[in-house]
């Protein structure tokens, strides 16, 4: 996962309240095409109106997108954070998100970041000219086109994370020694747990 320190670049203002998953990416499009290869498709029912704001060119490579409220909701789908991703985008900036969107975004290399509706409006006004906006993980700053700027407040260990490129799966994957050492233990402490498990256990030889 590409690590997120600091993206600068234009915002796209789709402040649309309520886009689910469906609408960032089609079920069929996950059918047919593999993770790689999705983000062409990523809120394509949207752009298929000539009228749409992502379809301006000062947006063309837009790396930040303006949600409105509830954004991501819906199912599940991964392939959602995917479909964003693979377009371009490495921040969402909403009133608020689906709850499982926004952790998805975490596992993704994508941060999510909520802003007060006000605040989100007044954002969108100023980038709607493609003006840059700049997402400041280490400082922990989100910076308006006009110079202000507004805290982004992000979870510690979430925040470690994207800092460093790491999924749960591979900061799990950093611990493994200290795994297999307690699990080397824990096969002496209650045996009978591990009886039937053969090799799905790790012990400390590995």
């Amino acid at each position: 996962m590409t690590p997120f320190t600091i993206v600068h670049g234009p915002a796209v203002p789709l402040l649309i309240d309520n886009l689910d998953t469906d609408a960032i990416i089609r079920i069929d499009r996950l059918a047919a095409f593999g993770r790689q290869e999705i983000g062409p498709f990523a809120l394509e029912t949207l752009r298929q109106d000539p009228r749409s704001v992502l379809n301006r060119p000062e947006f063309a490579a837009a790396p930040i997108l303006l949600g409105g409220r509830n954004f991501g909701c819906g199912s599940s789908r991964e392939g959602a954070v995917w479909a964003l991703a693979g377009y371009g985008f490495r921040s969402v900036v909403a009133e608020s998100f689906g709850d499982i969107f926004f952790n998805n975004c975490f596992q993704n290399g994508v941060l999510p970041i909520r802003l007060e509706r006000a605040k989100l409006e007044r954002l969108a006004a100023l980038a709607d000219g493609g003006d840059a906006v700049t997402v400041d993980l280490v400082a922990q700053r989100l910076t308006f086109p006009d110079g202000s700027s507004e805290p982004i407040v992000v979870d510690a260990m979430k925040r470690a994370a994207l800092l460093d490129g790491l999924d749960d799966v591979t900061r799990t994957l950093r611990k493994q020694d200290a795994i297999a050492e307690w699990q080397a233990g824990d096969r002496g402490r209650r045996p009978w747990v591990w009886e039937g498990l053969g090799g799905g256990g790790r012990t400390g030889g590995g």
